[in-house]
Protein backbone atom coordinates (compact mmCIF):
# COMPACT_ATOMS: atom_id res chain seq x y z
CA UNK A 1 0.00 0.00 0.00
CA UNK A 2 2.72 2.63 0.82
CA UNK A 3 3.82 2.19 -3.03
CA UNK A 4 0.84 4.62 -3.25
CA UNK A 5 1.66 7.87 -3.00
CA UNK A 6 -0.21 10.26 0.22
CA UNK A 7 -1.00 6.82 1.56
CA UNK A 8 -0.10 6.12 4.84
CA UNK A 9 0.02 3.04 7.30
CA UNK A 10 0.02 3.08 10.86
CA UNK A 11 1.18 -0.66 12.58
CA UNK A 12 0.21 -1.19 16.20
CA UNK A 13 1.72 -4.51 18.18
CA UNK A 14 1.27 -4.72 21.89
CA UNK A 15 4.44 -6.40 22.50
CA UNK A 16 7.80 -3.89 21.52
CA UNK A 17 9.11 -6.49 19.13
CA UNK A 18 7.20 -6.92 15.44
CA UNK A 19 7.19 -9.45 13.10
CA UNK A 20 4.51 -12.02 15.17
CA UNK A 21 4.79 -15.49 14.14
CA UNK A 22 8.20 -15.24 12.54
CA UNK A 23 9.88 -14.46 15.72
CA UNK A 24 7.58 -16.20 17.94
CA UNK A 25 6.62 -18.96 16.01
CA UNK A 26 9.04 -20.09 13.36
CA UNK A 27 11.49 -22.86 14.85
CA UNK A 28 14.72 -21.61 15.75
CA UNK A 29 16.38 -24.43 13.81
CA UNK A 30 14.68 -23.01 10.84
CA UNK A 31 16.81 -19.60 10.66
CA UNK A 32 16.66 -19.16 6.39
CA UNK A 33 12.59 -19.26 7.33
CA UNK A 34 12.99 -16.03 9.30
CA UNK A 35 14.86 -14.17 6.38
CA UNK A 36 10.94 -12.94 5.44
CA UNK A 37 11.18 -10.59 7.79
CA UNK A 38 14.33 -8.47 5.60
CA UNK A 39 11.45 -7.75 3.03
CA UNK A 40 9.96 -5.39 5.75
CA UNK A 41 12.48 -3.17 6.26
CA UNK A 42 12.32 -0.67 3.17
CA UNK A 43 8.26 -0.30 4.26
CA UNK A 44 9.54 0.25 7.99
CA UNK A 45 11.86 2.90 7.12
CA UNK A 46 9.16 5.10 4.64
CA UNK A 47 8.35 8.24 6.65
CA UNK A 48 5.03 7.58 5.49
CA UNK A 49 4.71 4.12 8.20
CA UNK A 50 4.04 5.02 11.39
CA UNK A 51 5.34 1.89 13.52
CA UNK A 52 3.59 1.75 17.29
CA UNK A 53 5.24 -1.53 19.11
CA UNK A 54 4.21 -2.53 22.72
CA UNK A 55 1.02 -0.60 21.99
CA UNK A 56 -1.93 -2.98 22.61
CA UNK A 57 -5.51 -2.12 20.99
CA UNK A 58 -8.03 -2.74 23.88
CA UNK A 59 -5.65 -1.35 26.68
CA UNK A 60 -4.01 2.12 25.15
CA UNK A 61 -5.76 2.31 22.28
CA UNK A 62 -9.49 1.32 21.15
CA UNK A 63 -11.61 -0.09 17.82
CA UNK A 64 -13.07 3.48 18.45
CA UNK A 65 -10.12 5.22 18.80
CA UNK A 66 -8.30 3.28 15.17
CA UNK A 67 -11.29 4.52 13.25
CA UNK A 68 -11.50 7.94 14.76
CA UNK A 69 -7.50 8.15 13.28
CA UNK A 70 -7.87 6.38 10.31
CA UNK A 71 -10.09 5.85 7.12
CA UNK A 72 -9.44 1.83 7.11
CA UNK A 73 -8.35 -0.45 10.03
CA UNK A 74 -7.33 -4.29 9.34
CA UNK A 75 -6.94 -6.54 11.91
CA UNK A 76 -3.86 -9.76 11.31
CA UNK A 77 -4.29 -10.42 15.13
CA UNK A 78 -4.26 -14.57 14.07
CA UNK A 79 -5.74 -17.30 15.93
CA UNK A 80 -3.04 -18.04 18.86
CA UNK A 81 -5.37 -19.97 21.28
CA UNK A 82 -5.45 -23.41 21.28
CA UNK A 83 -8.01 -26.57 20.85
CA UNK A 84 -8.27 -28.34 23.98
CA UNK A 85 -8.66 -32.33 23.80
CA UNK A 86 -12.31 -32.32 25.31
CA UNK A 87 -11.26 -35.71 27.40
CA UNK A 88 -11.41 -36.63 30.31
CA UNK A 89 -8.25 -35.72 33.14
CA UNK A 90 -7.12 -33.05 30.60
CA UNK A 91 -7.26 -30.22 33.43
CA UNK A 92 -4.07 -32.17 34.88
CA UNK A 93 -0.82 -30.20 35.16
CA UNK A 94 1.31 -31.66 32.22
CA UNK A 95 -1.27 -31.30 29.62
CA UNK A 96 -0.19 -28.46 27.91
CA UNK A 97 -1.02 -26.47 24.53
CA UNK A 98 2.13 -27.15 21.85
CA UNK A 99 1.13 -23.15 20.92
CA UNK A 100 2.83 -22.44 24.91
CA UNK A 101 5.69 -24.78 24.58
CA UNK A 102 6.78 -23.06 21.61
CA UNK A 103 6.34 -19.39 22.40
CA UNK A 104 8.16 -20.51 25.44
CA UNK A 105 11.47 -21.72 23.22
CA UNK A 106 11.18 -18.78 21.38
CA UNK A 107 11.24 -16.36 23.80
CA UNK A 108 7.65 -14.90 23.97
CA UNK A 109 7.51 -12.80 27.01
CA UNK A 110 3.64 -14.16 27.86
CA UNK A 111 5.43 -17.51 28.49
CA UNK A 112 9.05 -17.08 29.47
CA UNK A 113 8.15 -18.27 32.60
CA UNK A 114 6.38 -21.18 31.73
CA UNK A 115 7.39 -24.44 33.57
CA UNK A 116 7.78 -27.74 31.31
CA UNK A 117 8.00 -31.47 33.17
CA UNK A 118 11.36 -32.89 31.03
CA UNK A 119 12.33 -35.36 33.39
CA UNK A 120 10.25 -38.33 31.89
CA UNK A 121 11.90 -39.94 28.89
CA UNK A 122 9.00 -40.05 26.66
CA UNK A 123 6.48 -36.77 25.63
CA UNK A 124 3.80 -37.53 23.70
CA UNK A 125 2.36 -34.96 21.06
CA UNK A 126 -1.52 -34.95 19.89
CA UNK A 127 -1.57 -33.72 16.45
CA UNK A 128 0.62 -34.33 13.60
CA UNK A 129 1.03 -31.01 11.82
CA UNK A 130 4.19 -28.79 11.43
CA UNK A 131 4.10 -27.60 14.84
CA UNK A 132 3.81 -31.14 16.10
CA UNK A 133 7.44 -31.75 13.95
CA UNK A 134 8.87 -28.92 14.92
CA UNK A 135 7.81 -29.39 19.03
CA UNK A 136 9.28 -33.11 18.65
CA UNK A 137 12.22 -31.76 17.10
CA UNK A 138 13.32 -29.36 19.45
CA UNK A 139 12.93 -32.10 22.36
CA UNK A 140 15.32 -34.22 20.79
CA UNK A 141 17.81 -32.09 19.16
CA UNK A 142 21.24 -31.87 20.40
CA UNK A 143 22.69 -29.18 22.70
CA UNK A 144 25.23 -28.40 20.64
CA UNK A 145 22.82 -27.67 17.28
CA UNK A 146 20.50 -25.95 19.46
CA UNK A 147 23.15 -23.83 20.96
CA UNK A 148 23.96 -22.10 17.65
CA UNK A 149 20.21 -21.25 17.06
CA UNK A 150 18.19 -17.52 18.50
CA UNK A 151 16.26 -19.80 20.81
CA UNK A 152 15.78 -18.43 23.87
CA UNK A 153 18.54 -18.91 26.64
CA UNK A 154 16.00 -20.16 29.43
CA UNK A 155 14.38 -23.16 26.68
CA UNK A 156 17.82 -23.85 25.91
CA UNK A 157 19.32 -24.60 29.67
CA UNK A 158 16.07 -26.67 30.40
CA UNK A 159 16.49 -28.61 27.13
CA UNK A 160 20.31 -29.29 27.69
CA UNK A 161 18.69 -31.12 30.94
CA UNK A 162 16.14 -33.01 29.44
CA UNK A 163 15.53 -36.89 30.39
CA UNK A 164 13.05 -37.06 26.92
CA UNK A 165 14.77 -39.30 24.30
CA UNK A 166 11.50 -40.62 22.56
CA UNK A 167 8.82 -38.51 21.60
CA UNK A 168 5.64 -39.92 20.43
CA UNK A 169 3.46 -38.32 17.46
CA UNK A 170 -0.07 -39.38 17.34
CA UNK A 171 -2.66 -38.96 14.34
CA UNK A 172 -5.93 -39.77 14.12
CA UNK A 173 -6.04 -40.80 10.61
CA UNK A 174 -3.27 -42.97 8.31
CA UNK A 175 0.05 -41.22 7.00
CA UNK A 176 -1.69 -40.49 3.85
CA UNK A 177 -4.18 -37.70 5.63
CA UNK A 178 -0.88 -36.25 7.94
CA UNK A 179 -1.55 -32.69 8.53
CA UNK A 180 2.71 -32.32 8.00
CA UNK A 181 3.86 -31.00 4.58
CA UNK A 182 5.78 -33.25 2.88
CA UNK A 183 8.90 -31.39 3.34
CA UNK A 184 9.03 -31.07 7.01
CA UNK A 185 8.45 -34.74 7.22
CA UNK A 186 10.85 -35.48 4.92
CA UNK A 187 13.83 -33.56 6.50
CA UNK A 188 13.36 -35.43 9.53
CA UNK A 189 15.31 -37.70 8.28
CA UNK A 190 18.80 -35.59 8.60
CA UNK A 191 18.12 -34.79 12.09
CA UNK A 192 21.15 -35.78 14.15
CA UNK A 193 21.21 -38.82 16.54
CA UNK A 194 17.34 -39.34 16.08
CA UNK A 195 15.28 -41.71 14.19
CA UNK A 196 12.37 -41.39 12.60
CA UNK A 197 9.59 -44.75 13.85
CA UNK A 198 6.77 -44.72 11.67
CA UNK A 199 3.78 -47.12 12.70
CA UNK A 200 1.48 -47.66 10.13
CA UNK A 201 0.38 -50.64 8.05
CA UNK A 202 -1.16 -47.79 5.34
CA UNK A 203 2.14 -47.33 3.33
CA UNK A 204 1.61 -48.00 -0.26
CA UNK A 205 2.46 -44.84 -2.42
CA UNK A 206 0.44 -46.48 -5.39
CA UNK A 207 -2.90 -45.55 -3.35
CA UNK A 208 -2.78 -42.25 -3.07
CA UNK A 209 -5.13 -39.76 -4.77
CA UNK A 210 -2.34 -36.67 -5.43
CA UNK A 211 1.26 -36.23 -5.68
CA UNK A 212 1.40 -34.79 -2.57
CA UNK A 213 0.41 -37.61 -1.02
CA UNK A 214 1.97 -40.37 -2.44
CA UNK A 215 5.15 -37.96 -1.49
CA UNK A 216 3.50 -38.84 1.93
CA UNK A 217 3.58 -42.15 1.83
CA UNK A 218 7.22 -42.70 0.26
CA UNK A 219 8.77 -40.80 2.77
CA UNK A 220 6.69 -42.73 5.37
CA UNK A 221 7.61 -46.07 4.21
CA UNK A 222 11.56 -45.57 3.98
CA UNK A 223 11.32 -44.16 7.48
CA UNK A 224 9.62 -47.35 8.04
CA UNK A 225 12.16 -50.09 6.60
CA UNK A 226 14.75 -47.85 8.31
CA UNK A 227 16.56 -50.33 10.91
CA UNK A 228 16.85 -47.71 14.49
CA UNK A 229 20.24 -47.30 15.10
CA UNK A 230 21.24 -48.02 19.24
CA UNK A 231 21.34 -45.00 21.21
CA UNK A 232 19.86 -42.68 19.13
CA UNK A 233 16.57 -40.79 20.14
CA UNK A 234 12.92 -41.60 18.37
CA UNK A 235 10.22 -39.99 17.12
CA UNK A 236 7.78 -42.12 16.89
CA UNK A 237 4.46 -41.71 14.38
CA UNK A 238 1.27 -43.49 15.61
CA UNK A 239 -1.45 -42.99 13.50
CA UNK A 240 -5.38 -44.43 13.96
CA UNK A 241 -5.14 -43.64 17.29
CA UNK A 242 -7.06 -40.86 19.48
CA UNK A 243 -6.94 -39.91 23.04
CA UNK A 244 -9.40 -41.08 25.20
CA UNK A 245 -8.33 -40.18 28.62
CA UNK A 246 -5.42 -38.42 30.96
CA UNK A 247 -4.60 -40.48 33.58
CA UNK A 248 -2.53 -39.38 36.58
CA UNK A 249 -3.01 -37.90 40.07
CA UNK A 250 -1.87 -35.24 40.90
CA UNK A 251 -0.21 -34.78 37.22
CA UNK A 252 0.03 -36.36 34.28
CA UNK A 253 1.43 -39.69 34.11
CA UNK A 254 0.04 -41.38 31.14
CA UNK A 255 -2.17 -40.79 28.18
CA UNK A 256 -4.58 -43.83 27.28
CA UNK A 257 -5.29 -43.84 23.67
CA UNK A 258 -7.55 -46.19 21.67
CA UNK A 259 -6.67 -46.96 18.03
CA UNK A 260 -9.08 -47.16 15.20
CA UNK A 261 -9.59 -49.66 12.07
CA UNK A 262 -11.47 -49.39 8.76
CA UNK A 263 -15.13 -51.29 8.25
CA UNK A 264 -14.87 -53.52 4.37
CA UNK A 265 -15.67 -50.23 2.41
CA UNK A 266 -12.17 -48.77 3.90
CA UNK A 267 -14.24 -46.46 5.98
CA UNK A 268 -12.51 -45.00 9.56
CA UNK A 269 -13.76 -46.64 12.45
CA UNK A 270 -12.90 -44.94 15.31
CA UNK A 271 -12.13 -46.84 18.78
CA UNK A 272 -12.29 -50.39 16.26
CA UNK A 273 -8.97 -51.33 17.87
CA UNK A 274 -7.66 -51.72 21.52
CA UNK A 275 -6.80 -49.12 24.15
CA UNK A 276 -3.56 -48.85 26.07
CA UNK A 277 -1.78 -46.31 28.02
CA UNK A 278 1.27 -44.32 26.79
CA UNK A 279 3.42 -43.51 29.70
CA UNK A 280 4.78 -39.77 30.54
CA UNK A 281 4.61 -36.72 32.07
CA UNK A 282 4.21 -34.29 29.28
CA UNK A 283 1.58 -34.06 27.07
CA UNK A 284 1.84 -31.40 24.21
CA UNK A 285 -1.56 -31.19 22.20
CA UNK A 286 -1.08 -29.78 18.53
CA UNK A 287 -4.77 -29.90 17.27
CA UNK A 288 -5.36 -26.94 15.99
CA UNK A 289 -5.90 -23.02 16.96
CA UNK A 290 -8.68 -20.55 16.90
CA UNK A 291 -8.97 -16.85 17.06
CA UNK A 292 -10.08 -14.76 19.98
CA UNK A 293 -12.43 -11.64 19.97
CA UNK A 294 -11.29 -7.84 19.47
CA UNK A 295 -13.55 -5.65 21.53
CA UNK A 296 -15.67 -3.55 19.34
CA UNK A 297 -15.21 -5.45 16.46
CA UNK A 298 -17.79 -8.56 15.14
CA UNK A 299 -16.71 -12.04 16.02
CA UNK A 300 -18.12 -15.50 14.68
CA UNK A 301 -18.28 -17.51 17.61
CA UNK A 302 -18.91 -20.95 16.07
CA UNK A 303 -15.88 -20.47 13.38
CA UNK A 304 -13.81 -18.53 15.84
CA UNK A 305 -12.77 -15.65 13.32
CA UNK A 306 -14.17 -12.25 12.56
CA UNK A 307 -16.81 -12.66 10.21
CA UNK A 308 -16.03 -11.01 6.48
CA UNK A 309 -16.28 -11.64 2.69
CA UNK A 310 -13.04 -12.06 1.17
CA UNK A 311 -11.66 -9.28 3.88
CA UNK A 312 -14.64 -7.01 4.47
CA UNK A 313 -15.89 -7.10 8.05
CA UNK A 314 -19.66 -8.27 7.96
CA UNK A 315 -21.24 -6.97 10.90
CA UNK A 316 -24.01 -9.57 12.26
CA UNK A 317 -26.52 -8.82 10.00
CA UNK A 318 -24.12 -10.25 6.91
CA UNK A 319 -23.37 -6.20 6.25
CA UNK A 320 -20.06 -4.35 5.35
CA UNK A 321 -18.82 -2.63 8.68
CA UNK A 322 -17.33 0.53 6.95
CA UNK A 323 -13.66 0.62 6.80
CA UNK A 324 -13.00 -2.57 8.81
CA UNK A 325 -10.95 -5.16 7.19
CA UNK A 326 -9.19 -8.61 8.35
CA UNK A 327 -6.62 -11.01 7.37
CA UNK A 328 -4.52 -14.20 8.39
CA UNK A 329 -6.22 -16.90 10.53
CA UNK A 330 -8.14 -14.41 11.99
CA UNK A 331 -10.08 -14.47 8.90
CA UNK A 332 -10.05 -17.44 6.97
CA UNK A 333 -8.72 -19.85 10.17
CA UNK A 334 -5.89 -21.47 11.05
CA UNK A 335 -4.80 -22.60 7.93
CA UNK A 336 -1.81 -21.83 5.66
CA UNK A 337 1.80 -20.97 5.99
CA UNK A 338 3.37 -17.63 5.64
CA UNK A 339 2.73 -17.01 1.68
CA UNK A 340 -0.60 -18.24 2.02
CA UNK A 341 -1.07 -15.39 4.52
CA UNK A 342 0.57 -13.05 1.56
CA UNK A 343 -2.12 -14.13 -0.97
CA UNK A 344 -4.90 -13.81 1.73
CA UNK A 345 -3.47 -9.83 2.54
CA UNK A 346 -3.57 -9.30 -1.19
CA UNK A 347 -7.02 -10.22 -1.20
CA UNK A 348 -7.94 -8.16 1.42
CA UNK A 349 -6.05 -5.16 -0.08
CA UNK A 350 -8.02 -5.67 -3.10
CA UNK A 351 -11.12 -4.97 -1.08
CA UNK A 352 -10.05 -1.89 0.42
CA UNK A 353 -8.78 -0.51 -2.57
CA UNK A 354 -12.29 -1.18 -4.31
CA UNK A 355 -14.28 0.60 -1.11
CA UNK A 356 -11.62 3.58 -1.43
CA UNK A 357 -12.01 3.74 -5.00
CA UNK A 358 -16.36 3.70 -4.76
CA UNK A 359 -15.98 6.39 -2.27
CA UNK A 360 -16.89 4.56 0.89
CA UNK A 361 -13.63 5.34 2.74
CA UNK A 362 -14.02 9.37 2.32
CA UNK A 363 -15.14 10.42 5.92
CA UNK A 364 -12.90 12.64 7.66
CA UNK A 365 -10.48 11.45 10.08
CA UNK A 366 -7.76 12.46 12.59
CA UNK A 367 -4.27 12.94 12.01
CA UNK A 368 -1.28 11.81 13.15
CA UNK A 369 0.05 14.54 15.48
CA UNK A 370 -3.63 13.83 17.18
CA UNK A 371 -3.14 10.01 17.31
CA UNK A 372 0.24 10.82 19.12
CA UNK A 373 -1.43 13.24 21.83
CA UNK A 374 -3.99 10.38 22.59
CA UNK A 375 -0.64 7.83 23.05
CA UNK A 376 0.94 10.45 25.18
CA UNK A 377 -2.73 11.04 27.50
CA UNK A 378 -2.88 7.23 27.56
CA UNK A 379 0.44 6.79 29.22
CA UNK A 380 1.40 4.70 26.41
CA UNK A 381 4.93 3.96 25.60
CA UNK A 382 5.14 3.18 21.94
CA UNK A 383 8.43 1.82 20.27
CA UNK A 384 9.03 2.56 17.02
CA UNK A 385 10.98 1.12 14.17
CA UNK A 386 14.57 2.64 15.48
CA UNK A 387 13.76 2.06 19.00
CA UNK A 388 13.12 -2.04 17.74
CA UNK A 389 16.23 -1.55 15.26
CA UNK A 390 18.00 -0.67 19.10
CA UNK A 391 16.38 -4.11 20.17
CA UNK A 392 17.44 -5.72 16.81
CA UNK A 393 21.06 -4.52 17.38
CA UNK A 394 21.50 -5.14 20.94
CA UNK A 395 20.37 -9.04 20.75
CA UNK A 396 22.72 -9.36 17.92
CA UNK A 397 25.63 -8.29 19.88
CA UNK A 398 24.52 -10.13 22.62
CA UNK A 399 24.44 -13.47 20.51
CA UNK A 400 28.50 -12.43 19.30
CA UNK A 401 30.37 -13.99 21.82
CA UNK A 402 27.88 -17.17 22.25
CA UNK A 403 28.38 -17.21 17.96
CA UNK A 404 24.63 -17.31 17.77
CA UNK A 405 22.31 -15.42 15.40
CA UNK A 406 20.98 -13.40 18.32
CA UNK A 407 20.18 -14.07 22.26
CA UNK A 408 16.44 -12.60 22.85
CA UNK A 409 15.66 -10.25 25.35
CA UNK A 410 12.45 -11.93 26.76
CA UNK A 411 11.14 -9.62 29.22
CA UNK A 412 9.34 -6.51 27.94
CA UNK A 413 10.86 -3.91 30.01
CA UNK A 414 14.16 -5.08 29.12
CA UNK A 415 13.26 -5.12 25.20
CA UNK A 416 11.87 -1.20 26.10
CA UNK A 417 15.23 -0.71 27.49
CA UNK A 418 17.39 -1.65 24.74
CA UNK A 419 14.80 0.20 22.63
CA UNK A 420 15.80 3.87 24.00
CA UNK A 421 19.50 3.04 24.09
Amino acid sequence: MLGVDGVEVDLFERLPSPFGLVRAGVAPDHQDTKLVVDIFHEAFENPRFGCHLNVEVGREVTHEDLLAHHHAVIYAVGASKSHDLGIPGEELPGNEAAANFVAWYNGHPDHAGDQFDLSAERAVIVGNGNVALDVARILLLPHDHLAKTDIADHALEALANSNINEVVILGRRGPRNGAFSVGEFQALRFLPGIDVIVDSNDLDPHAGDDIETVMKLEVAREYAERKPSPGNKRIVFRFMTTPAEVVGEGRVQGLRVVHHGFDATGRLVPGAGHSEVIETSLILRSIGYQGSPVDGVPFDGDRCIIPNDRGRVLDHDGHPVQGVYVTGWIKRGPRGVIGTNRTCAEETVARLWEDFDDGRLSRDVQDRTALEELLRHRNAEPVDWSGWCSIDTAERKRGVDASRPRVKFVGVADMIEASKS
